[in-house]
């Protein structure tokens, strides 16, 4: 089995970052064990440098090894280059045991909310589709912004402006998961053999109605794809279950 957590929107800062959960969070989360965690952008609310190291700081603190993409607010006020000398790399793939393969992108531009992965981008991340298809992989893409509207966040203003190209190319490539975040609920639709699983805000005051503080965990076997709905210091239940795609 693979243990995947999931966790998303940050936004460290002096206003809108709540630090007692966060460290509550940190804590449940070490104790889970799991492979890895996939953080899905907005690790600050600014993009200043200051908000970045605050940030480093505190993913440090992750047991697990931790791979994040950058979200809108994190490519503000010249973000877009402190995330690369303090994070890591804006766009990225791993795979492990040979047939898991993560892809992480970049959906964020400078100084904008909205979203677009772009063509040179997306035809990177055919030629990994492609391969995790010809070497039967399981694969996991993961992007800050929706590619699919998410209920009840109102009106909708930052779906990837190339979101219909993008997702054509997720589903006829059967990618088992899709992981987002950027608009603090988490939601799952289930399109053709693609799981597409939006996070919550993990820290972040930025909540939506009753929503509350939480990150998804994925307990991935050779049958199944199970999803739990983690609430920080609070109730844990199944959010979803599929079977495996078979090729």
């Amino acid at each position: 089995m693979t243990l995947i957590v999931h966790i998303s929107d940050l936004h460290v800062s002096n206003s809108t970052f709540d630090e007692e959960v966060f460290m509550n969070a940190v804590t449940e989360i070490n104790e889970l064990q799991p492979d890895m965690i996939v953080l899905t952008g907005d690790l600050t609310e600014n993009g200043f440098y200051v908000e970045f190291e605050q940030a480093a700081k505190y993913l440090e603190m992750f047991e697990a090894p931790l791979f994040a993409v950058p979200g809108n607010h994190d490519a503000r006020n010249l973000g877009y280059q402190t995330f690369e000398e303090l994070i890591g790399e804006k766009s990225w793939k791993l795979t492990m045991d040979g047939n898991f393969s993560v892809m992480g992108l970049d959906s964020s531009s400078p100084d904008e909310d909205k979203g677009h992965v772009g063509t040179p981008q997306h035809m990177w991340l055919e030629h990994q589709l492609d391969e995790c298809v010809v070497n039967e992989n399981f694969s996991i893409v993961a992007l800050h912004h929706h590619v699919v509207s998410i209920p009840q966040t109102g009106r909708e203003r930052n779906v990837l402006s190339d979101a219909g190209d993008v997702l054509k190319t997720l589903t006829t490539h059967e990618v088992d998961l899709v992981l987002s975040g950027h608009k603090h609920v988490p939601n799952i639709w289930k399109i053709n053999d693609t799981i597409i699983v939006n996070a919550g805000s993990l820290c972040s005051i930025k909540l939506r109605g009753k929503n509350k503080n939480s990150y998804n965990v994925y307990n991935i076997t050779d049958e199944d794809i199970e999803i739990f709905l983690h609430q920080v210091n609070g109730e844990k239940f199944l959010f979803g279950k599929y079977p495996r795609n078979v090729i």
